[in-house]
């Protein structure tokens, strides 16, 4: 199993991780951890390089980031709230945990969206609120580029240690990354089924 998807992100190439951490950033349940964790495994084994990798994955983290934040900037409470309701279930996502996610940062201050890249929860979600405070956009890149740098070169060296281990424990690893990719799946499945507008998450 591991072999297939690091394979696939292989075979993707820089263009490829690009690509999968902007989505990551778009649509949550795909998880930067595995992405640029594979990335940091192909790094060891001499088919990526460490610089274009972290600076590709970064560019793909911010510019996904700031896609959330450009909607909360320019669209605001009153026209981001019939949208949310709308598609609230597919994004597992209630307008009260934006509103939520807004006081978080008011009470935070704007460094909360650099600290907020190390977690996997509230990463992106940081980025709505800061757009519907109308944060300055310069600023807003500046701290998502440097802490999305900082996590993804700490998941890259994660990979980078790890490799040997994957190819010792080649089976073990296979079960672990299918029970986890399986979870993710499972989980955003169970919110999707069990999601009800105008509750909390």
């Amino acid at each position: 199993m591991q072999e297939l998807i690091i394979e696939a992100i292989g075979a993707g190439g820089y263009f490829g991780v690009f690509a999968l951490m902007v989505l990551e950033n778009l649509f949550p349940p795909i998880p930067s951890e595995v992405i640029m964790g594979i990335g940091g495994v192909l790094v060891a084994r001499g088919e990526m390089d460490f610089w274009p990798l972290l600076a590709v994955g970064t560019l793909g983290t911010t510019l996904g980031n700031y896609a959330w934040y450009w909607i909360g900037d320019r669209w605001g409470y009153r026209r981001l709230k019939p949208f949310v309701d709308k598609h609230g279930r597919w994004l597992t996502l209630c307008f009260s945990d934006i509103e939520k996610a807004a006081r978080f940062f008011q009470s935070h201050g704007q460094w909360i969206v650099f600290a907020m890249r190390f977690s996997p929860m509230l990463r992106t979600m940081i980025s709505l609120p800061a757009g519907l405070a109308h944060m300055k956009a310069w600023r807003f890149l500046v701290f998502t580029t440097a802490g999305a740098a900082v996590w993804n070169a700490l998941l890259i060296e994660g990979g980078r240690w790890l490799a040997p281990y994957l190819a010792k424990y080649e089976h073990l690893a296979s079960w672990a990354m299918g029970g986890l990719l399986g979870a993710i799946v499972v989980f955003y499945l169970y919110r999707v089924a069990t999601w009800k507008p105008g509750e909390d998450s």
